[in-house]
């Protein structure tokens, strides 16, 4: 029997099914080598092994986010750009003073700010061009709607970023332009919003912004995080920081043009692999770009995003050309993950996915569908019949569940929003996520959410679509792992796993639904390494 490296002392909730709960667990090298009783434990304990006691404490497995954006976020909440996201700012005035402040400080730098949201901030101007070349008529400006989806950009940030009226329209995204023809000063979807950006940091910035954003995921108990929108000019970037990084990574490449990638499924090891590709169908519900079969409201909070009366949003993507991009990869091995949230759009991937695993079936597929926010109960067991998994954004409920129902959608449409009961129902694997930077990382607060359901003015959306707490956690934990094809290696406490591990305030199971978003997380440790500890 192995002397242990640490021995963690208390409730530990394994999230494995075989024991589902145990008094201590024992890691050496990294890995857990040994799970239950107290005394059984300690028999493993040395002069040199460090022993925690987590008192009233509870240890769970490390918490993971199966829907990120780590390598833009370190970007978006580094100090080179302004954070105005709701959950930063509120005021309109106080949001137009730091982009004021912000163009006055960088000068032809640029200023760069992320996080606008005209339906939690209030009052907001309209960002036409105009209004954009007049806070900032010489230097380039650029404010990312909090979606991710959407851009609003100057003059000189055009100039900059090479744009004339010439540009023609990438793939699935899009330049606004005005009745002559102009650009408009707005930019919709990735291959859009991107170029904006280039050249707003220097690469030898970037390790240390990367760093900070693995403290942040720590800090909120998280080990692992996928990465939804990767881009390949970050390889070589992380593998020089491999051994630094204090989160594993899970990517899946943004699908390109050329519908090829350089990578093979499965490049990596268990710190940083590639697991798949990633897609859209549509976009954001918040600036009206969703694919449904039904309209959007016609309310002051449709106008204040532009959306059209009578609208059903609109597909990014056609079905022939998810066809070409999907029939392209998923026949060399690679999983596919897809944005999707009107249910229309839901309706178009689903016939996209059953073709392709009729024409190259695949046991073990594992092919998703992201957020999902207008999912159907039909649709949920379509997806699940066919081994598609979902990962749902139930973060939403808690942000703009309101604007939601009232503003968006209406009571029958809108309640049901994120229905993780019907999926879970259906006897799908699913998992919890924030998208972050679009809400921070907070998965103490989806496995709240999830289980109460509660918006901000505190109704309850739904309540026959709750989770138990035992479903709500491994959705955050074991499903989000298996998502990610990672459940062989984290996700449970179990022997031969790698200690990654969360050390929270009370046992979730013990509190009240609405008090496990606030509870502590007391340390964070990555292969039995503390990577983050609650200062005392």
């Amino acid at each position: 029997m192995s002397v242990a490296d640490l021995v963690l002392i208390g409730s530990v909730l394994t999230v494995d099914d075989a024991q589902p709960t145990a008094e201590a667990l024992a890691v050496s090298d990294g890995r857990i080598v040994a799970v239950g009783e107290r005394a059984d434990v300690e028999s493993r304990i040395g002069p040199d092994t460090e022993v925690v006691d987590v008192g009233e404490g509870c240890v769970l497995p490390g918490l993971v986010e199966a829907h990120g954006h780590p390598l833009m976020e370190a970007i978006a909440l580094s100090e080179r750009m302004v954070d105005i996201r709701p959950v930063t700012m509120t005021s309109a005035d106080a949001i137009v003073a730091a982009i004021r402040t912000e163009v006055a400080r960088r000068g032809q730098q640029g200023a760069y700010v992320n996080g606008w949201d005209p339906l939690l901030q209030k009052g907001l101007p309209e960002p036409t061009l105009a209004w954009l070349d007049g806070i900032a008529p010489d230097s380039p400006l650029v404010i990312l709607h909090n979606s991710g989806h959407k851009a609003f950009f100057n003059s000189a940030a055009a100039k900059r970023a090479g744009l004339t009226r010439d540009i023609a329209d990438p793939k699935g995204a899009r330049f606004g332009r005005d009745a002559n023809g102009d650009l408009d000063g707005t930019a919709e979807e990735t291959a859009a919003v991107f170029p904006l950006l280039a050249g707003v940091i220097s690469p030898s910035d970037y390790p240390s912004m990367l760093m900070a954003e693995c403290a942040r995921l720590n800090r909120a108990g998280l080990t692992t995080c996928s990465d939804m929108a990767f881009d390949p000019v970050f390889r070589p970037m992380l593998d020089a920081l491999r051994g630094d990084l204090t989160v594993r990574l899970r990517t899946y490449e943004i699908s390109n043009p050329e519908m090829r990638s350089t990578a093979r499924p499965g490049d990596g090891d268990d710190m940083v692999r590639q697991v798949g590709i990633k897609i859209w169908v549509d976009g954001s519900p918040w600036i009206g770009n969703i694919d449904l079969t039904f309209p959007y409201l016609d309310t002051a909070a449709t106008r204040t995003i532009g959306v059209v009366p009578g609208s059903c949003g609109h597909a990014n993507y056609s079905r022939e050309q998810l066809r070409e991009i999907v029939g392209a990869y998923f026949p060399l091995g690679w999983p596919m993950a897809c944005h999707v949230q009107g249910d229309a759009g839901i309706d178009t991937i689903l016939d996209v996915y059953e073709e392709v695993l009729h024409q190259h079936p695949r046991r073990d597929h594992r092919l998703r569908l992201e957020h999902v926010g207008a999912i159907t109960d039909a649709q949920l067991r379509r997806a699940h019949a066919l081994g598609v998994t979902c990962s749902i954004f139930v973060d939403q409920i808690h942000y703009w569940g309101d604007v939601i129902v009232d503003g968006l959608f209406g009571p029958e449409r809108g309640s049901r929003w994120m229905p993780c009961g019907s999926a879970v129902a259906t006897g799908m694997r699913i998992s919890l996520h924030n998208d972050p930077p679009v809400t921070p990382e907070e998965p103490l607060r989806n496995i709240s959410v999830a289980m109460t359901r509660t918006a901000p003015s505190g109704r309850v959306l739904a309540p026959e679509e709750r989770l138990t707490v035992e479903q709500a956690i491994r959705a955050q934990t074991l499903d989000a792992a298996w998502q990610l094809f990672a459940d062989d290696v984290i996700g449970s406490i179990e022997v031969g796993k790698y200690a990654d591990l969360v050390v929270l305030s009370a046992d979730p199971r013990s509190v009240a639904p609405e008090r496990i978003a606030d509870l502590e997380v007391r340390a964070t440790y990555l292969a039995g390494r503390c990577v983050y500890a609650k200062p005392l």
